[in-house]
């Protein structure tokens, strides 16, 4: 078993691509000319947006979609850098809400938690035992 990919269903894959370009200063490695899939270019695994209405074809009932949910939703997409703090503040420029400020944790590692505009829960981290 390999882990492939993960897919945030959002309002507008456009948008949260253009958003992760911003923030996070990730490449856009694919978005299908019907503007309802999109793929960032993030290494070995994809992330990837779908219109949320993808989701009701896919799943009877569709999805509790992120950004309809006053309280953040229980998955975060976690990205590692040298600097949180920086990372963090050009988060918060490009549109994301703040959950929790750079904090060093007990094992050394610094940790941040933001809220994109499409509801995805962000942590900006340093490498673990780095």
């Amino acid at each position: 078993m390999k882990f492939g990919y993960t897919i945030v269903y959002v309002p507008d894959v456009g948008a949260s691509l253009a958003f992760f370009e911003r923030a996070f200063g990730l490449g856009r490695r694919f978005l299908h000319d019907s503007g309802d899939y999109g793929e960032l270019d993030t290494g070995g695994t994809v992330l990837a947006f779908a219109d949320v209405r993808l989701a009701d074809a896919n799943f009877p009932g569709g999805v509790l979609p992120a950004h309809a949910s006053a309280k953040p939703v229980g998955v975060e997409i976690g990205f590692v850098t040298g600097d949180v703090d920086e990372a963090h503040r050009r988060a918060i420029a490009a549109g994301a809400s703040e959950l929790a400020p750079p904090k060093v944790k007990p094992w050394g590692q610094t940790v941040s938690f933001l809220r994109c505009p499409d509801g995805t829960i962000v942590e900006l981290c340093t490498p673990v035992g780095g």
